[in-house]
């Protein structure tokens, strides 16, 4: 088959859709990738590549990707997203067409992680090529911006409503990652194009895992390790990871790392120095070929999510990545999230934002034997199997679209 995937976020930035696209690849389909430049999470477009212009490369060697200009985030504020968001939605439209010109397609994917608004380029090529249309939703619209405070305007809320509703009636069909997501997409789009489709993640680490920094392997191999790793932005509840940290003071032997970048890793570094915070550990962002290693040496994986109804809806890519890491999880968040771990049996949660339950896991968990740990690991990693598996659910995608 031959497929086009359009994402706004691609390789060499850290998102599934890599793994998506690889697989599909060595499955034997024709893929095609179309997308931006790379600037997510710091907000700089990386090394190699200019906001300006078009580009062409090879992902792997074999894989064709075709790149429209893009304003990169920046340092953050609400004027950088928006233009980055719109940029990247009008330079597919005026770029697209013309850099796929000799291309068809039998399916269109489009990866949407926020914003949804990435998919109109998608739209204006499914008429185009004549192709079907995926979209697999990551992140609800409207909902999310009005969680996260980005939008506050209840009617201008209701016309991204009215927008979203446009973008879902001109896909085929609607893959979402949460089962929670199914009533909230519904309420604006037909039932009948919804299939849920979670999020998975190729575990058999293909590519050469870098070296980790000594200082990294020091404190991972000599210290009860609780790591959190990914986005470390408003979403993370990173408020209660750090009253966790100056609880857990007095827990000899006890470090909470928080290994990644993003919007909020400059208030980390301030909190950890304010508070004298030894047991927090900010060893910045690594490639994600260096996560196995990192979850390897780790005693406990920790991922969190704020209290809003809609991450209680959504299921961090991360926990899949933990699951099949076969280390234990504390989960400090609501709904979906907490539910795929306790019904492993991967680990303990607690409700987003309540701090001493959070505390209080962690030392039951450094109270566990290792045997203990390790089993819930394992049932992680057996779940993960079982319900997450790559290879598996990238056929399952072809199949669908």
């Amino acid at each position: 088959m031959k497929i086009l995937v359009l994402s706004q976020y691609f390789w060499p930035e850290s998102f599934i859709i890599n793994d998506i696209v690889r697989t599909l690849d060595e499955q034997g389909h024709e893929v095609v990738v179309a997308t931006g430049k790379p600037n997510y999470p710091d907000g700089n477009i990386f090394e190699g590549y200019r906001a300006k212009g078009t580009q062409r490369e090879r992902y792997l060697d074999r894989i064709d990707v075709v790149r429209v200009p893009l304003w990169p985030r920046g340092a953050g504020g609400a004027k950088n997203l928006v233009l980055n968001y719109l940029s990247f939605v009008l330079a597919g439209l005026f770029c697209l067409p013309w850099l796929l010109r000799k291309r068809q397609f039998d399916a269109i994917l489009v990866f949407a992680p926020s914003p949804i608004l990435q998919a109109i380029p998608a739209i204006a090529l499914k008429w185009i090529k004549g192709a079907r249309l995926s979209l697999w939703v990551q992140d609800l619209w409207p909902e999310s911006l009005a969680a996260t405070g980005f939008v506050r305007n209840r009617h201008a809320l209701r016309a991204v409503g009215w927008l979203v509703r446009g973008i879902y009636r001109c896909c085929d069909t609607l893959l979402v990652q949460s089962r929670a997501f199914e009533e909230p997409v519904a309420r604006y789009a037909e039932r009948s194009k919804i299939i849920y489709f979670p999020n998975s993640m190729d575990s058999r680490g293909t590519t050469q895992a870098p070296a980790l920094p000594e200082t990294l392997v020091d404190v991972l191999d000599n210290h009860f390790c609780v790591v959190f790793a990914g986005n470390l932005g408003t979403a993370q509840a990173l408020d209660t990871l750090v009253e966790a940290a100056r609880q857990l003071r007095d827990e000899a032997g006890l470090r909470l790392v928080l290994v990644g970048s993003g919007s909020r890793l400059a208030w980390l570094q301030a909190q950890k120095q304010a508070l004298q915070l030894d047991n927090l550990v900010l060893p910045g962002r690594f490639p994600m070929e260096a996560m196995p290693a990192i979850f390897e040496r780790s005693d406990v994986l920790l991922v969190s999510l704020s209290d809003q109804q809609i991450f209680a809806q959504t299921v961090p890519s991360k926990i899949q990545a933990y699951l099949a890491a076969g280390r234990p999880i504390a989960a400090s968040l609501n709904g979906e999230g907490a539910r795929v771990v306790m019904e492993a049996g991967a680990g303990l949660s607690s409700p987003a934002e309540q701090v001493d339950a959070l505390v209080s896991n962690l030392r039951r968990f450094k109270g566990m034997d290792a045997a203990q740990r390790e089993r819930m690991g394992q049932a992680g990693r057996y779940y993960f199997d079982q319900h997450f598996e790559m290879q598996a659910q990238v056929q399952k995608l072809t199949q669908i679209i």
